[in-house]
């Protein structure tokens, strides 16, 4: 099991950032893709058509999201905490991963980075 913990800036307000993670109309239209969202703790969630499925455990409106990400049978519970800061450029995102599967880290590290944030990224990229 392996850990990753990573900043990320966007350019927009915190709270515009926390309404993107979890309305999942907003969702779509940075993802792409059809997503299932609440932020109901215990709720399950669904991303990218469910290409990412877990449960959701703690919000903080406009400053954090906990969730447990599903990856098969694996013993230890897998979790994101992403924590959003006030920054100068807009928000700074503070992601933490936990308990990721050997097998599946360069993976889930490429999509944070590449899918997920660098997707958000684009989407509030100013022109």
């Amino acid at each position: 099991m392996k850990d990753f913990k990573k900043y990320y800036i966007i350019s927009a307000s915190p709270e515009e950032v926390y309404l993107a993670l979890t309305i999942p109309t907003t969702i779509q239209l940075w993802s792409g893709d059809h997503a299932e969202m609440s932020t109901e703790p215990g709720s399950d969630f669904s991303l990218w058509d469910g290409s990412i499925v877990g449960k959701n455990l703690e919000f903080e409106e406009n400053r954090k999201i906990v969730q447990q990400w599903y990856f098969g049978d694996q013993p230890d519970t897998s979790i994101v905490t992403i924590k959003l800061h006030p920054h100068a450029q807009g928000t700074s995102v503070e992601l933490k991963h936990i308990n990721i599967p050997d097998q599946d880290f360069d993976d889930i590290v490429d999509g944070w980075n590449t899918v997920y944030f660098g997707s958000l990224q684009e989407f509030y990229q100013e022109d």
